[in-house]
This record gives structure tokens, sequence and C-alpha cells, in this order.
């Protein structure tokens, strides 16, 4: 009884013992990197102007592309989605009642190479007219409605056969679908999607290369240091921890400048926009990154500085390995 009873409560007291163990192993891995940030914020802090100057130049450099990005979104925002700039608009004839139109409407909705069908009343289409041109007073002098009604179809495809066959219908007057302006719309969104990723490449890499620079300098200024912490056994995780925490933090500090950069660009900008867009009677708000956008963009950037460092601190010391 007593051998089993000892047996059992090994078991017990081992996983004790390494709970005890896990517990100062924990706090000390909390306070080599507590150590590693603290350090790295107080040697920023000891070169202000040489830290302004790399957060600057990184933040100038990062900041470029978000705004093409941003840019880009915008321009696709105010000329509408893609879907939307599919859609071919048909044009029944006067003479087309309202139930004749809607018995068109569902037969070119069964048809393969529709998406949808959507049904505008000439009542839809006045009463936008009036709301959209200004025109309210000039309109109501009509005596009746001079509009036809209108089947907005959206293809399933680029559209073209679909506008194609949709003219060869009877009730059909005019057929509304400029495919040749779309593919030209979509090539400059194509062409300036690769643009912006082509200029975050090649400004990314100088961002690399500036935050490797910094650390760089930084680790020169304290080789004597470094070498001392080799000799006495530190491992290369604990030398180079520091200095990863410097170039994250450089990184934190141009996402934060750039994103203010970001920000004033657009206050500066609204004003006229809003006044050229009120030209041609249309309302047109800015859009924004997002909150998830903005999260992602920190997050890279202080990314990029972590692995500028990263390099910088592994060249370092497999160069000066012993």
């Amino acid at each position: 009884m007593s051998v089993s009873g000892s047996r059992r409560h090994k078991p017990a007291s081992a996983q004790r013992s390494a709970g005890s163990k896990l517990g100062p192993r924990l706090r000390a891995w909390r306070d080599l990197h507590l150590y590693g940030l603290v350090s790295s914020i107080g040697r920023m802090g000891q070169r202000p102007w040489a830290t302004l100057l790399t957060v600057s130049v990184m933040a100038l450099a990062v900041a470029l592309p978000m705004g093409l990005w941003l840019v880009l979104q915008n321009v696709e925002q105010f000329s509408g989605s893609v879907t939307q700039s599919r859609d071919i608009s048909v044009f029944l004839r006067p003479q087309v009642d309202g139930r004749r139109a809607q018995q068109l409407a569902q037969d070119i909705g069964q048809r393969a190479q529709v998406l949808s069908v959507t049904l505008r009343s000439p009542e839809q289409g006045l009463a936008e007219l009036r709301a959209m041109s200004g025109l309210a007073a000039a309109l109501d002098v009509l005596e009746q409605n001079p509009l036809p009604y209108l089947l907005q179809v959206s293809p399933r495809d680029d559209g073209d056969a679909t506008a194609a066959a949709l003219r060869d219908l009877p009730e059909v007057e005019i057929v509304q679908h400029d495919a040749q302006w779309r593919r030209r719309l979509d090539a400059w969104l194509g062409f300036g999607s690769r643009v912006v990723l082509v200029v975050a490449l090649l400004l990314g890499a100088g961002a690399l290369l500036v935050v490797g620079n910094t650390v760089r300098l930084d680790i020169q200024s304290r080789a004597e240091e470094v070498s001392v912490l080799r000799l006495l056994g530190a491992t290369d995780g604990f030398v180079r921890r520091p200095f990863l925490y410097l170039g994250a933090c450089y990184g934190l500090g141009a996402a934060l400048l750039a994103l203010l950069v970001l920000l004033l660009a657009a206050r500066a900008l609204a004003p006229p926009l809003a006044g050229l867009l009120a030209s041609y009677g249309s309302e047109f708000v800015l859009l924004g990154p997002g909150a998830a956008g903005l999260l992602r963009f920190t997050l890279g950037v202080v990314f990029l500085g972590w692995l500028g460092a990263w390099l910088a601190t592994g060249h370092h010391l497999h160069r000066t390995q012993v």
C-alpha cells in the first residue's frame, strides 16, 4: 500500500516542481523583453534629432504608396464599381406598356448570359431626373411623361454579345453599352494598381535600408559592449533583442507620422475637390482606409522596421562571430 501510494504522489510532485519552474521562466522572459523595449526607447530619446530624421524619412517612404492606394480606391468609388459599369441600359419604345415591359424583363432575365434585370418605370425615371438635374420647374411644364420604360441588365460577362442580342428585339429602341470605355477604365485601374505595387516595393525597400543603416550605425557605436556581452556568454538572441525593438519603434513612429501626413493631405484636398464636384452637381466623400486598413498599415510598417533591424544585427553577428 505504501509503495503504491508513493507512486501515485510522484507525478503530482513532479507537476508542482514543473509549475514552480515555469513561473520564474515567464517572469525572466518578460523582464528581458521589457528591458530590451525600455533600453531601445531610451536610446531613441538620447538622440532626438537623429531619431526624428530616421522616422521622417521612413514615414515619407511609406506614406507615398499608401496615398496612391487611397487615390486609386477613391477613383474606383467615383467611377462606380466594375459590376455597375458593365450594366446595359435598354430603352424600350414609347408604345411599349408596363405589362409588356414586365414580361420582357422576365424573358431577358431567364437568359444564361444575364445575371439580373431591373425594370424602371417612366415615373421613376422622371423623379430621378427631377432630383438630379435641378430642372423641377421645367419638367412640371410637360403635359405628359416623355420617358420610356428602362431595363437595367447586368450581364455575367463583358456584355458585348448580350447587348448585340438585345438590339435585335423589336420592343427595344436604344441600347446603351459603352464597352470600350469600360475596358479602358479597367485597364487604367489595373495599371494604377500595378504602379502602386511597384512604388510600394521600391519605397518599402528604401525604408528597409534606412532602418538597417540606422541600426547598423547604432551597433557600431556599441561594438565594444556587444563584444563583451558575447565573451560573457550572452546568446545572439539577447544581443539582438534591443536592436529589434529599436527597429520596431522606428516603424511604429514612422507609421503614426505617415498617417498624420495623409490626414493633413486629405484635409487640404477635400475643400477644392468638393467645390469641383459641386460644380458638376455631384456629391463625393473621400474614402479612407478604415480601422482594419489602419491596423494593417501600422503593423506592416512596424514589421518593416523590425525586419531591417533583424537583417542589420544578423549581418553584424555573423561577421563578428568567434
